[in-house]
């Protein structure tokens, strides 16, 4: 008889049920912030269509500067963006500037292409294969 008493199910008490419920709003409003500021997200891809030809009517769409400042700095490449690396992969090639002038004129540092009278030959022979077989 003891366990048909404890079976039964207590009735909802609506006080406790209600105190719960205040308490984990007050919880949530906590941990909430109100945003009122509201902008496109500059790093996703906007796709933006145009009006049917038929409606006939024009509108004159007017450019938000600050908004096309914020397409336009997202665009941008890391080191224009950011002044130093925000990744270790970044580190590699993010000083792109050449450590010294580089002097065309210099013959320690420069070696141009030189052609002797065998390549000057070889590069007649080969101009003329090509010649041949394309007009074969």
């Amino acid at each position: 008889m003891a366990t048909a008493k404890q079976s039964k199910k207590d009735p909802v008490d609506i006080v406790h049920q209600n105190a719960i419920h205040v308490e984990t709003i007050k919880k949530e409003n906590r941990s909430q912030k109100l945003y009122t500021n509201f902008s496109i997200n500059p790093f996703k891809t906007l796709h933006v269509f145009t009006d049917k030809p038929t409606t006939g009517y024009t509108h004159d769409n007017v450019e938000d500067p600050a908004f096309i400042k914020a397409l336009h700095d997202a665009r941008l490449e890391p080191t224009k963006k950011y002044a130093y690396p925000q990744t270790e992969s970044q580190e590699i090639g993010w000083i792109s500037t050449p450590l010294i002038v580089s002097d065309r004129s210099d013959r320690r540092v420069n070696w141009p292409r030189q052609n002797s009278e065998i390549t000057k030959y070889m590069d007649a022979a080969w101009r003329l294969k090509e010649q041949t077989q394309n007009l074969g």
